[in-house]
């Protein structure tokens, strides 16, 4: 199975959380929200180097606060301007040894041991594994002429944890920026690898606002 490396990033302010606490500190169940993230993962991989990416500004104020919390072992390191900047940070952070290596928003606190556990095995056997969900909303592509219909079953919703072989993604991140990359798999696409696709969970979303919270506090509660 060889040794896994895990970059959570952590970036971001908690403006639509409209907290002056980074929404990644906010509690959810009694811990962090990013806590709970290094934790699950911790669990699902024992052994595995986590690597959390955090704003230069944020690193203190997240040393103080997981010193009071159960937290599994983990390196903190300064993130970029963008979040590709972050991630590549993230590896760069990671020993040499690691043969896959999970990248992981880390607000998506609700990602469980099961989903993470599933992708360690499928990048077994292939290069770039990422999980996607059903898309149950009707989309309209705006047009010059108008609007149009987009079919449903073309598209999917991508989530993280994004696993890939380590190899893969050192290289992939030793491109230059583009804005046009999203995600980390847009990153290695670019170098012609092909991206599989797991199935996702509906829960394992981003907390990004109050109501996210409050779902996610109700869902752990049951």
């Amino acid at each position: 199975m060889g040794k896994r490396g895990v970059v959570i990033v952590a970036g971001g302010s908690g403006k639509r959380m409209q907290s002056s606490l980074p929404k990644q500190f906010m509690l959810l169940g009694g811990e962090p929200v990013v806590a709970r993230t290094i934790n699950t993962f911790a669990e699902a991989l024992p052994g595995a180097e986590i690597v959390v990416v955090l704003p230069e500004e944020h690193i203190a104020m997240w040393k103080n606060l997981a010193a009071r919390f159960d937290v599994a072992v983990h390196k903190c390191v300064a993130g970029g301007s963008e979040r590709f900047h972050s991630v590549k940070a993230g590896i760069e952070a990671l020993c040499e040894n690691a043969t896959s290596i999970f990248v992981h928003d880390g607000v998506r606190a609700l990602v469980t041991k099961k989903l993470i556990i599933r992708a360690a095995l499928a990048v077994e056997q292939h290069e770039a594994v990422i999980p996607v969900i059903d898309v149950v909303d009707s989309y309209r592509r705006v047009t010059a002429e108008g609007s149009e219909i987009v079919p449903r079953s073309e598209l999917r919703i991508v989530q993280t944890p994004q696993v890939f072989d380590s190899k893969t993604l050192r290289e992939a991140y030793e491109q230059e920026f583009d804005a046009s990359f999203t995600d980390d798999a847009s990153v290695v696409e670019r170098l012609g690898i092909a991206i599989t696709l797991i199935e996702g969970e509906r829960s394992n979303i981003k907390l990004t606002t109050p109501e996210d919270m409050e779902w996610a506090e109700s869902l752990l509660s049951k």
